[in-house]
Protein backbone atom coordinates (compact mmCIF):
# COMPACT_ATOMS: atom_id res chain seq x y z
CA UNK A 1 0.00 0.00 0.00
CA UNK A 2 1.06 3.22 -0.66
CA UNK A 3 2.28 5.66 1.80
CA UNK A 4 -0.89 8.25 0.74
CA UNK A 5 -2.86 5.15 1.29
CA UNK A 6 -1.50 4.12 4.63
CA UNK A 7 -2.09 7.57 6.01
CA UNK A 8 -5.09 8.11 4.83
CA UNK A 9 -6.28 4.69 6.46
CA UNK A 10 -4.63 5.74 10.19
CA UNK A 11 -7.27 8.71 10.03
CA UNK A 12 -9.93 7.07 9.30
CA UNK A 13 -8.58 4.72 12.36
CA UNK A 14 -7.43 7.59 14.63
CA UNK A 15 -10.83 9.44 13.71
CA UNK A 16 -13.58 6.36 14.28
CA UNK A 17 -11.47 4.56 17.27
CA UNK A 18 -11.09 7.00 19.23
CA UNK A 19 -13.37 9.72 21.00
CA UNK A 20 -12.73 13.01 19.25
CA UNK A 21 -14.17 16.17 21.51
CA UNK A 22 -14.51 18.53 18.80
CA UNK A 23 -16.60 15.85 16.82
CA UNK A 24 -18.75 14.47 19.66
CA UNK A 25 -18.41 16.56 22.70
CA UNK A 26 -18.21 15.75 26.75
CA UNK A 27 -18.31 11.74 25.90
CA UNK A 28 -14.33 12.80 25.00
CA UNK A 29 -13.35 14.83 27.60
CA UNK A 30 -11.09 13.29 30.36
CA UNK A 31 -11.39 15.42 33.54
CA UNK A 32 -7.95 13.74 34.75
CA UNK A 33 -4.11 12.91 33.68
CA UNK A 34 -4.51 9.45 34.63
CA UNK A 35 -4.26 8.60 30.74
CA UNK A 36 -1.55 10.41 29.38
CA UNK A 37 0.36 9.49 32.19
CA UNK A 38 -0.32 5.77 31.70
CA UNK A 39 -0.26 6.32 27.91
CA UNK A 40 3.97 8.09 28.42
CA UNK A 41 4.97 4.95 30.97
CA UNK A 42 3.72 2.08 27.74
CA UNK A 43 5.45 4.17 25.50
CA UNK A 44 8.58 4.26 27.87
CA UNK A 45 8.55 8.01 27.26
CA UNK A 46 9.82 10.49 29.82
CA UNK A 47 8.54 14.09 30.16
CA UNK A 48 10.19 17.01 29.96
CA UNK A 49 13.19 16.20 27.68
CA UNK A 50 12.91 19.62 25.54
CA UNK A 51 12.28 23.33 27.23
CA UNK A 52 8.54 23.87 26.34
CA UNK A 53 6.18 27.40 26.63
CA UNK A 54 2.90 26.52 27.85
CA UNK A 55 -0.98 28.38 26.37
CA UNK A 56 -3.74 28.44 27.76
CA UNK A 57 -6.60 31.13 27.41
CA UNK A 58 -10.31 31.21 26.03
CA UNK A 59 -9.21 33.31 23.27
CA UNK A 60 -6.02 34.21 21.42
CA UNK A 61 -4.29 31.01 22.76
CA UNK A 62 -3.97 29.70 18.85
CA UNK A 63 -2.73 33.05 17.69
CA UNK A 64 -0.65 33.69 20.33
CA UNK A 65 0.96 30.61 19.53
CA UNK A 66 1.95 31.38 16.49
CA UNK A 67 3.32 34.34 16.99
CA UNK A 68 5.62 33.17 19.66
CA UNK A 69 6.76 30.08 17.51
CA UNK A 70 7.21 32.19 14.48
CA UNK A 71 9.69 34.54 16.55
CA UNK A 72 11.81 31.71 18.32
CA UNK A 73 12.11 30.31 14.42
CA UNK A 74 13.60 33.39 12.75
CA UNK A 75 15.98 33.23 15.91
CA UNK A 76 17.35 30.09 14.40
CA UNK A 77 15.88 27.40 17.09
CA UNK A 78 14.13 24.67 16.09
CA UNK A 79 10.53 25.21 17.19
CA UNK A 80 8.13 22.64 17.60
CA UNK A 81 4.66 23.77 17.82
CA UNK A 82 1.51 21.63 18.85
CA UNK A 83 -1.96 22.98 18.20
CA UNK A 84 -5.68 22.15 17.96
CA UNK A 85 -8.00 21.74 16.32
CA UNK A 86 -6.73 21.18 12.20
CA UNK A 87 -8.41 22.68 9.41
CA UNK A 88 -7.45 20.84 6.47
CA UNK A 89 -4.62 17.99 7.16
CA UNK A 90 -4.54 16.29 10.92
CA UNK A 91 -0.59 17.18 10.29
CA UNK A 92 -1.21 20.64 11.40
CA UNK A 93 -1.33 19.73 14.72
CA UNK A 94 2.29 18.76 15.01
CA UNK A 95 4.52 21.32 13.09
CA UNK A 96 8.40 21.84 13.71
CA UNK A 97 9.31 25.57 12.46
CA UNK A 98 6.43 25.55 10.18
CA UNK A 99 7.16 21.66 8.68
CA UNK A 100 4.42 19.58 9.62
CA UNK A 101 5.21 15.85 11.36
CA UNK A 102 5.46 13.52 8.63
CA UNK A 103 3.09 11.16 7.62
CA UNK A 104 5.12 8.05 8.15
CA UNK A 105 5.53 8.89 11.40
CA UNK A 106 1.64 9.22 12.33
CA UNK A 107 1.60 6.00 10.73
CA UNK A 108 4.20 4.48 12.49
CA UNK A 109 3.16 5.89 16.02
CA UNK A 110 -0.48 5.08 15.57
CA UNK A 111 0.65 1.48 14.84
CA UNK A 112 2.76 1.59 18.12
CA UNK A 113 0.33 2.63 20.33
CA UNK A 114 -2.60 0.55 18.96
CA UNK A 115 -1.48 -2.50 21.74
CA UNK A 116 -2.33 -0.11 24.29
CA UNK A 117 -5.56 1.10 23.07
CA UNK A 118 -7.82 -1.32 24.86
CA UNK A 119 -6.01 -0.81 27.50
CA UNK A 120 -5.86 2.76 28.50
CA UNK A 121 -8.86 3.71 25.83
CA UNK A 122 -7.63 7.23 25.43
CA UNK A 123 -8.80 10.16 23.47
CA UNK A 124 -8.28 11.05 20.16
CA UNK A 125 -6.41 14.77 21.92
CA UNK A 126 -4.78 12.33 24.28
CA UNK A 127 -2.99 9.98 21.68
CA UNK A 128 -2.69 13.15 19.38
CA UNK A 129 -0.80 15.05 22.11
CA UNK A 130 1.84 12.29 23.11
CA UNK A 131 2.43 11.44 19.42
CA UNK A 132 3.26 15.35 19.64
CA UNK A 133 5.83 14.84 22.26
CA UNK A 134 7.19 11.82 20.88
CA UNK A 135 7.88 13.78 17.36
CA UNK A 136 9.29 17.17 19.26
CA UNK A 137 11.45 14.23 21.00
CA UNK A 138 12.71 12.54 17.52
CA UNK A 139 13.27 15.38 16.17
CA UNK A 140 15.30 16.98 18.63
CA UNK A 141 13.46 20.48 19.26
CA UNK A 142 15.25 23.20 20.94
CA UNK A 143 11.87 24.37 22.47
CA UNK A 144 8.26 23.68 21.67
CA UNK A 145 4.95 26.05 22.19
CA UNK A 146 2.41 23.81 23.24
CA UNK A 147 -1.32 24.86 23.15
CA UNK A 148 -3.74 23.15 26.14
CA UNK A 149 -6.78 21.92 24.33
CA UNK A 150 -9.65 22.61 27.08
CA UNK A 151 -8.84 24.55 30.17
CA UNK A 152 -5.46 24.18 31.77
CA UNK A 153 -5.64 22.07 35.07
CA UNK A 154 -6.79 18.83 34.01
CA UNK A 155 -5.78 19.16 30.25
CA UNK A 156 -3.81 16.33 29.23
CA UNK A 157 -1.08 18.94 28.48
CA UNK A 158 -0.38 19.77 32.17
CA UNK A 159 1.53 17.17 32.39
CA UNK A 160 5.13 19.05 30.99
CA UNK A 161 6.83 21.65 33.45
CA UNK A 162 7.66 25.18 30.95
CA UNK A 163 10.45 26.97 30.84
CA UNK A 164 7.35 29.94 30.59
CA UNK A 165 3.62 29.88 30.86
CA UNK A 166 0.91 32.10 28.99
CA UNK A 167 -2.81 32.40 29.94
CA UNK A 168 -3.98 34.69 27.34
CA UNK A 169 -7.29 35.69 28.80
CA UNK A 170 -10.33 34.34 30.61
CA UNK A 171 -13.86 34.35 28.81
CA UNK A 172 -16.83 32.21 28.84
CA UNK A 173 -16.56 29.17 27.03
CA UNK A 174 -16.74 25.47 27.83
CA UNK A 175 -18.48 26.47 30.81
CA UNK A 176 -20.33 22.90 31.25
CA UNK A 177 -16.57 21.71 32.29
CA UNK A 178 -14.86 24.96 33.45
CA UNK A 179 -17.63 26.55 35.01
CA UNK A 180 -19.69 29.10 35.12
CA UNK A 181 -18.40 32.52 36.32
CA UNK A 182 -14.82 34.05 34.75
CA UNK A 183 -12.84 33.25 38.80
CA UNK A 184 -14.17 29.60 38.13
CA UNK A 185 -12.82 28.85 34.55
CA UNK A 186 -9.75 31.30 35.54
CA UNK A 187 -9.03 28.63 38.51
CA UNK A 188 -8.75 25.87 35.80
CA UNK A 189 -6.56 27.54 33.47
CA UNK A 190 -4.06 28.68 36.07
CA UNK A 191 -3.83 25.19 36.84
CA UNK A 192 -0.55 25.10 34.25
CA UNK A 193 1.02 27.23 36.64
CA UNK A 194 4.17 25.53 38.13
CA UNK A 195 5.96 26.30 40.69
CA UNK A 196 8.85 28.69 40.15
CA UNK A 197 8.03 29.27 36.45
CA UNK A 198 6.87 32.74 34.88
CA UNK A 199 3.70 33.36 33.77
CA UNK A 200 2.68 35.82 31.50
CA UNK A 201 -1.12 36.60 31.80
CA UNK A 202 -2.25 38.64 28.71
CA UNK A 203 -5.44 40.27 29.47
CA UNK A 204 -6.21 41.79 33.11
CA UNK A 205 -9.44 41.44 34.06
CA UNK A 206 -10.87 42.64 37.83
CA UNK A 207 -12.76 39.18 38.13
CA UNK A 208 -9.85 37.06 37.58
CA UNK A 209 -6.70 39.37 38.48
CA UNK A 210 -7.23 38.22 42.04
CA UNK A 211 -7.33 34.26 40.96
CA UNK A 212 -4.37 35.13 38.95
CA UNK A 213 -2.34 36.30 42.10
CA UNK A 214 -3.33 34.08 44.41
CA UNK A 215 -2.05 31.05 42.36
CA UNK A 216 0.89 32.79 41.43
CA UNK A 217 1.90 33.80 44.99
CA UNK A 218 0.79 29.87 45.63
CA UNK A 219 3.74 28.68 43.49
CA UNK A 220 5.84 31.07 43.65
CA UNK A 221 5.79 31.74 39.82
CA UNK A 222 6.70 35.16 38.89
CA UNK A 223 3.60 36.80 37.27
CA UNK A 224 3.31 39.95 34.50
CA UNK A 225 0.35 40.83 32.53
CA UNK A 226 1.15 41.90 29.11
CA UNK A 227 -0.63 45.09 29.67
CA UNK A 228 1.57 46.32 32.27
CA UNK A 229 4.49 44.92 30.88
CA UNK A 230 3.91 45.86 26.70
CA UNK A 231 2.23 49.10 25.25
CA UNK A 232 1.01 48.67 22.10
CA UNK A 233 -0.40 50.72 19.16
CA UNK A 234 -1.98 49.63 15.96
CA UNK A 235 -1.37 52.47 13.36
CA UNK A 236 -3.04 50.68 10.92
CA UNK A 237 -4.22 47.07 8.91
CA UNK A 238 -5.54 45.68 6.48
CA UNK A 239 -6.53 41.88 4.84
CA UNK A 240 -2.56 41.20 5.18
CA UNK A 241 -0.65 42.69 7.64
CA UNK A 242 -1.64 45.30 10.64
CA UNK A 243 1.64 47.89 11.76
CA UNK A 244 2.17 48.41 15.21
CA UNK A 245 4.52 51.01 17.20
CA UNK A 246 5.51 48.77 20.43
CA UNK A 247 6.72 50.50 23.97
CA UNK A 248 7.73 48.82 26.69
CA UNK A 249 6.07 50.74 30.30
CA UNK A 250 8.06 52.64 32.12
CA UNK A 251 10.38 53.79 28.97
CA UNK A 252 9.95 56.79 26.90
CA UNK A 253 11.67 55.46 24.26
CA UNK A 254 10.16 52.87 21.32
CA UNK A 255 10.52 49.25 21.31
CA UNK A 256 9.76 48.95 17.82
CA UNK A 257 8.42 51.70 15.11
CA UNK A 258 6.27 50.59 12.72
CA UNK A 259 6.63 46.94 13.36
CA UNK A 260 4.68 45.22 10.86
CA UNK A 261 2.87 41.58 11.65
CA UNK A 262 1.55 39.47 9.02
CA UNK A 263 -1.82 38.89 10.91
CA UNK A 264 -5.31 40.52 9.18
CA UNK A 265 -7.23 42.60 11.96
CA UNK A 266 -6.69 44.92 14.33
CA UNK A 267 -7.90 42.92 16.70
CA UNK A 268 -5.06 40.65 16.83
CA UNK A 269 -3.51 43.70 19.10
CA UNK A 270 -4.45 41.61 22.35
CA UNK A 271 -2.26 38.92 21.32
CA UNK A 272 0.87 40.82 19.79
CA UNK A 273 1.22 42.34 23.01
CA UNK A 274 0.98 38.87 24.64
CA UNK A 275 3.35 37.51 22.73
CA UNK A 276 6.00 40.04 22.86
CA UNK A 277 5.49 39.67 26.82
CA UNK A 278 6.42 36.25 26.49
CA UNK A 279 9.11 36.59 24.35
CA UNK A 280 10.31 39.42 26.63
CA UNK A 281 10.08 37.61 29.47
CA UNK A 282 12.00 34.23 28.50
CA UNK A 283 15.19 35.97 27.61
CA UNK A 284 16.73 33.76 30.79
CA UNK A 285 16.12 30.83 28.55
CA UNK A 286 16.13 31.78 25.38
CA UNK A 287 17.60 34.82 23.39
CA UNK A 288 15.40 36.58 20.75
CA UNK A 289 16.99 39.51 18.76
CA UNK A 290 15.06 42.42 18.05
CA UNK A 291 16.31 41.46 14.09
CA UNK A 292 14.24 38.11 14.86
CA UNK A 293 11.00 39.44 16.49
CA UNK A 294 10.79 41.75 13.56
CA UNK A 295 11.56 38.88 11.16
CA UNK A 296 9.23 36.20 12.26
CA UNK A 297 6.66 38.47 12.47
CA UNK A 298 7.17 39.92 8.93
CA UNK A 299 6.48 36.57 7.59
CA UNK A 300 4.66 34.49 10.46
CA UNK A 301 2.40 32.72 7.86
CA UNK A 302 5.24 31.40 6.13
CA UNK A 303 7.32 30.58 9.23
CA UNK A 304 4.40 28.97 10.39
CA UNK A 305 1.52 27.87 8.78
CA UNK A 306 -1.07 29.93 10.28
CA UNK A 307 -4.76 29.58 8.76
CA UNK A 308 -7.99 30.27 9.93
CA UNK A 309 -8.56 33.29 11.66
CA UNK A 310 -9.68 36.49 9.41
CA UNK A 311 -8.50 34.25 6.40
CA UNK A 312 -8.70 35.88 3.16
CA UNK A 313 -10.91 33.73 0.51
CA UNK A 314 -11.53 35.22 -2.31
CA UNK A 315 -12.09 39.17 -3.95
CA UNK A 316 -15.20 40.30 -5.87
CA UNK A 317 -16.74 39.88 -3.24
CA UNK A 318 -14.10 39.40 -0.81
CA UNK A 319 -14.73 36.35 1.10
CA UNK A 320 -12.98 36.29 4.82
CA UNK A 321 -13.08 33.15 6.76
CA UNK A 322 -12.64 33.66 10.37
CA UNK A 323 -12.60 30.87 13.25
CA UNK A 324 -14.05 33.05 16.47
CA UNK A 325 -16.70 30.83 18.00
CA UNK A 326 -17.51 32.22 21.35
CA UNK A 327 -19.30 35.61 22.76
CA UNK A 328 -15.87 37.35 23.28
CA UNK A 329 -14.05 36.00 19.95
CA UNK A 330 -17.06 37.01 17.66
CA UNK A 331 -17.39 40.67 19.45
CA UNK A 332 -13.64 41.07 18.47
CA UNK A 333 -14.41 39.52 15.07
CA UNK A 334 -17.94 41.50 14.11
CA UNK A 335 -16.23 45.01 15.17
CA UNK A 336 -13.36 44.15 12.51
CA UNK A 337 -16.09 43.44 9.98
CA UNK A 338 -17.21 47.19 10.47
CA UNK A 339 -14.46 48.38 9.34
CA UNK A 340 -14.26 46.62 5.98
CA UNK A 341 -16.25 48.80 3.02
CA UNK A 342 -18.79 46.64 1.86
CA UNK A 343 -22.30 47.61 0.08
CA UNK A 344 -23.81 44.78 1.59
CA UNK A 345 -22.72 42.04 4.12
CA UNK A 346 -23.49 38.18 3.99
CA UNK A 347 -22.80 36.04 6.41
CA UNK A 348 -22.33 32.41 6.47
CA UNK A 349 -22.77 31.34 9.60
CA UNK A 350 -23.02 27.67 11.59
CA UNK A 351 -22.28 27.03 15.44
CA UNK A 352 -22.21 23.66 17.65
CA UNK A 353 -24.72 22.96 19.86
CA UNK A 354 -22.88 23.05 22.99
CA UNK A 355 -22.16 26.58 22.85
CA UNK A 356 -24.10 30.44 24.13
CA UNK A 357 -25.63 30.64 20.78
CA UNK A 358 -27.88 32.84 22.27
CA UNK A 359 -24.79 35.54 23.03
CA UNK A 360 -23.44 34.72 19.79
CA UNK A 361 -26.49 35.88 18.00
CA UNK A 362 -27.06 38.89 19.98
CA UNK A 363 -23.95 40.07 18.46
CA UNK A 364 -24.53 39.56 14.37
CA UNK A 365 -25.16 42.44 12.41
CA UNK A 366 -28.89 42.68 11.41
CA UNK A 367 -28.17 44.34 7.97
CA UNK A 368 -26.58 41.73 6.71
CA UNK A 369 -28.41 38.42 4.83
CA UNK A 370 -28.14 35.28 6.36
CA UNK A 371 -26.78 31.96 5.01
CA UNK A 372 -27.10 29.28 7.60
CA UNK A 373 -25.23 25.73 7.44
CA UNK A 374 -24.78 22.66 9.93
CA UNK A 375 -20.70 21.87 10.15
CA UNK A 376 -20.32 18.69 9.57
CA UNK A 377 -19.95 16.91 13.02
CA UNK A 378 -21.98 15.39 15.25
CA UNK A 379 -21.86 18.67 17.21
CA UNK A 380 -23.19 20.57 14.82
CA UNK A 381 -26.36 22.53 14.96
CA UNK A 382 -29.51 21.79 13.01
CA UNK A 383 -29.27 24.35 10.60
CA UNK A 384 -33.41 25.07 10.52
CA UNK A 385 -32.93 25.48 14.14
CA UNK A 386 -29.96 28.08 14.15
CA UNK A 387 -32.39 29.85 11.66
CA UNK A 388 -35.25 29.90 13.92
CA UNK A 389 -33.01 31.30 17.06
CA UNK A 390 -31.64 33.99 14.51
CA UNK A 391 -35.06 35.52 13.73
CA UNK A 392 -35.70 36.39 16.93
CA UNK A 393 -32.85 37.85 17.02
CA UNK A 394 -33.67 40.18 14.15
CA UNK A 395 -31.17 38.10 11.31
CA UNK A 396 -32.80 37.08 8.24
CA UNK A 397 -31.89 34.33 5.52
CA UNK A 398 -32.32 30.79 4.50
CA UNK A 399 -31.31 27.46 6.03
CA UNK A 400 -28.76 25.39 3.56
CA UNK A 401 -27.84 21.67 3.35
CA UNK A 402 -24.10 22.54 3.59
CA UNK A 403 -21.52 24.67 4.30
CA UNK A 404 -20.40 24.45 0.97
CA UNK A 405 -23.86 24.63 -0.29
CA UNK A 406 -24.25 28.17 1.96
CA UNK A 407 -21.17 29.55 0.33
CA UNK A 408 -21.99 28.87 -2.63
CA UNK A 409 -25.45 30.89 -2.32
CA UNK A 410 -23.88 33.98 -0.58
CA UNK A 411 -21.11 33.93 -3.99
CA UNK A 412 -24.08 34.01 -6.22
CA UNK A 413 -26.09 36.46 -4.48
CA UNK A 414 -23.38 38.93 -3.55
CA UNK A 415 -22.19 41.72 -5.92
CA UNK A 416 -18.32 42.66 -6.14
CA UNK A 417 -18.35 45.23 -3.82
CA UNK A 418 -20.32 43.12 -0.89
CA UNK A 419 -18.44 41.46 1.44
CA UNK A 420 -19.19 37.76 2.38
CA UNK A 421 -18.05 36.44 6.13
CA UNK A 422 -17.90 32.99 7.37
CA UNK A 423 -18.06 31.91 10.73
CA UNK A 424 -19.26 30.98 13.75
CA UNK A 425 -17.40 27.77 14.27
CA UNK A 426 -14.03 26.53 13.31
CA UNK A 427 -15.32 23.70 11.94
CA UNK A 428 -17.45 25.82 9.37
CA UNK A 429 -13.97 27.45 8.60
CA UNK A 430 -12.22 24.37 8.02
CA UNK A 431 -15.39 22.81 5.72
CA UNK A 432 -14.64 26.52 3.84
CA UNK A 433 -10.69 25.91 3.56
CA UNK A 434 -10.80 22.67 2.37
CA UNK A 435 -13.15 22.89 -0.63
CA UNK A 436 -11.48 26.24 -1.37
CA UNK A 437 -8.23 24.91 -1.51
CA UNK A 438 -8.45 21.07 -2.07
Amino acid sequence: MALTERYAATLDFLFSRLPMFQRVGSIAFRADLTNILNLLAGLNMELNRFPTIHIAGTNGKGSTAHLIAAMLTAQGYKTGLYISPHYVDFRERIRINGQLVSKRFVIDFTEKVKPLLDEINPSFFEITWVMALAWFEKSKVDIAVIETGLGGRLDSTNVITPVLSVITNIGMDHTAFLGDTLPKIATEKVGIIKPGVPVVIGEKQEETTPVFNHFSEKNKAPIFFADECIDVQCLEADLLYATYNIRKMGSNDLWFKDLKVNLAGGYQLKNVRTALCAIDKLKPFFKVENAAIIEGLLHLKRLTRFMGRWQKLGDDPLIIADSAHNTEGLTLAMNQLKELPATALHLVIGVVSDKDIAGMLSLLPKNATYYFARPDLPRGLNALKLKEQANSFGLSGKAYSSVKNALKAAKRKATPSDVVYVGGSTFVVAEVIRFSYP
